[in-house]
Protein backbone atom coordinates (compact mmCIF):
# COMPACT_ATOMS: atom_id res chain seq x y z
CA UNK A 1 0.00 0.00 0.00
CA UNK A 2 1.33 3.43 -1.13
CA UNK A 3 -1.17 6.11 -0.70
CA UNK A 4 -1.25 9.86 0.26
CA UNK A 5 -5.01 10.55 2.38
CA UNK A 6 -6.33 13.61 2.25
CA UNK A 7 -7.67 14.95 5.62
CA UNK A 8 -10.05 18.09 3.85
CA UNK A 9 -13.16 16.85 2.91
CA UNK A 10 -16.64 19.42 2.38
CA UNK A 11 -18.88 17.51 4.46
CA UNK A 12 -17.21 15.17 6.30
CA UNK A 13 -15.29 15.79 9.62
CA UNK A 14 -11.24 15.14 10.01
CA UNK A 15 -12.43 12.94 12.95
CA UNK A 16 -14.06 10.50 10.96
CA UNK A 17 -11.68 10.66 7.93
CA UNK A 18 -8.36 10.00 10.19
CA UNK A 19 -10.86 6.21 11.85
CA UNK A 20 -11.64 5.34 8.04
CA UNK A 21 -7.41 5.26 7.41
CA UNK A 22 -7.10 3.68 10.70
CA UNK A 23 -9.44 1.33 9.45
CA UNK A 24 -8.06 1.12 6.03
CA UNK A 25 -4.25 0.33 7.39
CA UNK A 26 -6.06 -2.50 9.42
CA UNK A 27 -7.86 -4.14 6.62
CA UNK A 28 -4.91 -4.14 4.54
CA UNK A 29 -2.33 -6.10 7.05
CA UNK A 30 -5.23 -8.27 7.78
CA UNK A 31 -5.39 -9.13 4.48
CA UNK A 32 -1.95 -9.44 3.67
CA UNK A 33 -1.24 -12.11 6.56
CA UNK A 34 -4.03 -14.07 5.18
CA UNK A 35 -1.55 -14.66 1.99
CA UNK A 36 -0.12 -18.23 2.14
CA UNK A 37 3.27 -18.06 3.36
CA UNK A 38 6.54 -19.26 0.82
CA UNK A 39 8.14 -22.15 1.82
CA UNK A 40 10.77 -21.56 4.40
CA UNK A 41 8.84 -17.98 5.56
CA UNK A 42 7.90 -17.51 9.77
CA UNK A 43 5.28 -14.58 8.91
CA UNK A 44 4.60 -11.55 7.52
CA UNK A 45 6.95 -8.74 8.19
CA UNK A 46 6.31 -5.10 7.28
CA UNK A 47 8.24 -2.27 5.79
CA UNK A 48 6.91 0.78 6.56
CA UNK A 49 7.37 4.79 6.22
CA UNK A 50 4.99 7.65 7.06
CA UNK A 51 5.84 11.68 6.52
CA UNK A 52 3.62 14.80 5.80
CA UNK A 53 4.19 13.88 2.20
CA UNK A 54 6.36 10.86 -0.11
CA UNK A 55 9.44 12.91 -0.30
CA UNK A 56 9.58 13.26 3.69
CA UNK A 57 8.48 10.06 4.36
CA UNK A 58 10.65 8.31 6.72
CA UNK A 59 10.82 4.35 8.01
CA UNK A 60 8.63 3.68 11.45
CA UNK A 61 8.23 0.45 13.02
CA UNK A 62 4.22 -0.63 12.04
CA UNK A 63 3.41 -0.34 15.70
CA UNK A 64 4.11 3.02 15.70
CA UNK A 65 1.82 3.57 12.39
CA UNK A 66 -1.29 4.87 14.31
CA UNK A 67 0.92 6.86 16.74
CA UNK A 68 1.76 8.88 13.09
CA UNK A 69 -1.87 8.95 12.10
CA UNK A 70 -2.96 10.62 15.44
CA UNK A 71 0.06 13.12 15.14
CA UNK A 72 -1.12 14.07 11.62
CA UNK A 73 -4.02 14.94 13.16
CA UNK A 74 -3.59 16.71 15.67
CA UNK A 75 -0.85 18.91 13.58
CA UNK A 76 -3.99 19.40 11.78
CA UNK A 77 -2.39 18.36 8.38
CA UNK A 78 -4.04 18.32 5.23
CA UNK A 79 -2.77 15.09 4.03
CA UNK A 80 0.20 12.42 5.14
CA UNK A 81 1.48 9.79 2.76
CA UNK A 82 1.95 6.08 4.40
CA UNK A 83 3.76 2.92 2.68
CA UNK A 84 3.36 -0.17 3.94
CA UNK A 85 4.84 -3.19 2.61
CA UNK A 86 5.03 -6.86 2.88
CA UNK A 87 8.05 -9.23 2.69
CA UNK A 88 9.06 -12.10 4.03
CA UNK A 89 9.74 -12.80 8.02
CA UNK A 90 11.96 -15.59 9.78
CA UNK A 91 12.36 -16.01 12.96
CA UNK A 92 16.13 -15.69 14.83
CA UNK A 93 16.91 -17.89 17.06
CA UNK A 94 17.85 -16.66 20.50
CA UNK A 95 21.43 -17.33 21.59
CA UNK A 96 21.67 -19.33 24.88
CA UNK A 97 24.00 -18.40 27.53
CA UNK A 98 26.52 -20.62 28.30
CA UNK A 99 25.50 -22.75 31.16
CA UNK A 100 29.20 -23.57 32.62
CA UNK A 101 28.34 -22.47 36.05
CA UNK A 102 28.93 -25.87 38.77
CA UNK A 103 26.77 -26.49 41.67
Amino acid sequence: MKKTFELTHPKIKTARLVEAVRHEVKKYLKRERKKPLPEGVDFWDFDCRFGHTEAEAKVVHLAEITKCITEAQELQLTSFYIEILAKEGRRQRKENPTEDSEG
